[in-house]
């Protein structure tokens, strides 16, 4: 039986999705937008949210669009290649902060925290519960709205941007273990697929999420042996289905993992905790058995890693050696290829910034885009977000509520 907050959230839900029907009875209402893009100074982050085609087809839309200087070059786009598209290329992080929306790859940092202007809208990936209170604090000061995009879901409920980097990373995490297992980096001489009369490289990949599921795929590709544990039966069971053939699978087992880590050329660490820090399900003494030369990349480093002897890297000093086994614990794996990533990006971002010009602006959107609205965490200065709040001890309200207000 509901609750009379349950209740009141229903109607507030229904209230706030009613004038989007009146709207499009009469037509759609567009709105201009002045998207505001800084360059992002976040220790190796080089990634930009749009590409220049994208940017050329938001002003041929109608739309203002600034962005900082050299913003685009880490990913090899040139500050021509934005003007050329339409673009205005300012010299200063202030001058793109005069825009009425930021986007943005990275969360902001205290330096652009103090740039933002009150009522602005702010759209960068959500990591403010490892960040002080006070960063929070000072954005719902300035009656900010926030959008964090690692919350943003589709039609189908999925969360794509974290689906993209997630195939990156899992497609790359092969990349850089076959690159690690030849001489010239220190390994041991190996091809991942072998040839034939040679055996191929054995791979033991911890997750069978999004990560684990692309490096299965490529793994697979390059030819090479795989095994997968994950622990959960139902994410090996569709792992199977989606891969569309049979794959070695196993929940994690200790004796099993240990196992099969002694005989491996490469692990892959690819879980993905439900909150929190990953589990670390990979020991020490696991470690110490494996095989000298053999590779690991902890793609969940950015939550804790799942490997007990893995360390936090940089894509400048990205390895280390322990117990003879090469350690890759770069975090952030999309920014090593971060053309590729920006387009992912871009590929979400673009759809959604036309959609909202075409349904009147960010408010009109998000009272009828549910999987937006899924990702607003600051709404005017008020938390909408239960996990902020019970994170820094903080009021939050319902948006729905919020919305229905307005």
């Amino acid at each position: 039986m509901s609750t009379s907050s349950d209740l009141l959230k229903q109607l507030a839900r229904q209230s706030a999705m009613l004038p989007q029907e009146q709207v499009m009875e009469v037509g759609r209402r567009k709105k201009s937008l002045f998207i505001g893009i800084p360059k992002e100074i976040t220790f190796q982050e080089h990634r930009v949210p749009l590409t220049p085609a994208v940017v050329a087809v938001l002003v041929g839309r109608g739309h203002d669009v600034v962005i900082e200087r050299g913003a685009g070059q880490p990913a090899q786009w040139q500050d021509s290649d934005y003007s050329e598209a339409g673009a205005m290329v300012v010299d200063s992080p202030t001058e793109v902060f005069k825009a009425d929306l930021i986007l943005k790859v990275a969360p902001p940092t205290h330096e652009e925290i103090e740039m933002l202007r009150h009522k602005q809208i702010l759209i960068s990936a959500l990591q403010l519960t490892v960040q002080p209170k006070d960063t929070l604090k000072r954005m719902m000061e300035k009656r900010m709205t926030a959008v964090a995009w690692d919350f943003i879901k589709d039609r189908e409920g999925i969360y794509p941007i974290i689906r993209a980097m997630g195939e990156i990373a899992g497609n790359t995490s092969i990349q850089i273990a076959s690159e690690y297992l030849s001489a010239d980096k220190g390994g041991p001489g190996l091809m991942l697929g072998g040839i034939s009369g040679v055996e191929p490289a054995e791979v033991v990949i911890i997750g069978a999420g999004t990560v684990g599921e692309f490096a299965t795929r490529a793994a697979l590709g390059l030819g090479a042996s795989v095994k997968v544990f994950d622990k959960s039966i139902y994410r090996l069971r569709r792992l199977q289905t989606d891969l569309g053939q049979r794959v070695w699978t196993s929940v994690v087992q200790p004796e099993e993992l240990k196992k099969a880590l002694r005989n491996a050329d490469v692990a892959i660490g690819a879980l993905r905790p439900e909150q929190g820090r990953t589990p670390m399900v990979v020991t020490e003494e696991m470690v110490k058995d494996m095989k000298s030369g053999s590779v690991i990349v902890d793609v969940s480093i950015d939550r804790g890693g799942c490997f007990e002897t893995s360390e936090v890297t940089t894509h400048t000093d990205p390895v280390f050696k322990k117990y003879g086994v090469l350690h890759y614990g770069v975090p952030n794996i999309a920014s090593r290829v971060p053309r590729t990533a920006s387009t992912a990006l871009s590929n979400i971002f673009g759809p959604m910034l036309l959609h909202m010009g075409e349904t009147g602006g960010f408010e009109d959107l998000i009272k009828q885009d549910l999987g937006v609205r899924h990702g607003v965490y600051l709404y005017n200065g008020t938390v909408t977000s239960p996990i902020l709040g019970e994170a820094f001890k903080l009021p939050y309200k319902d948006l729905d509520i919020l919305l229905a207000a307005f």
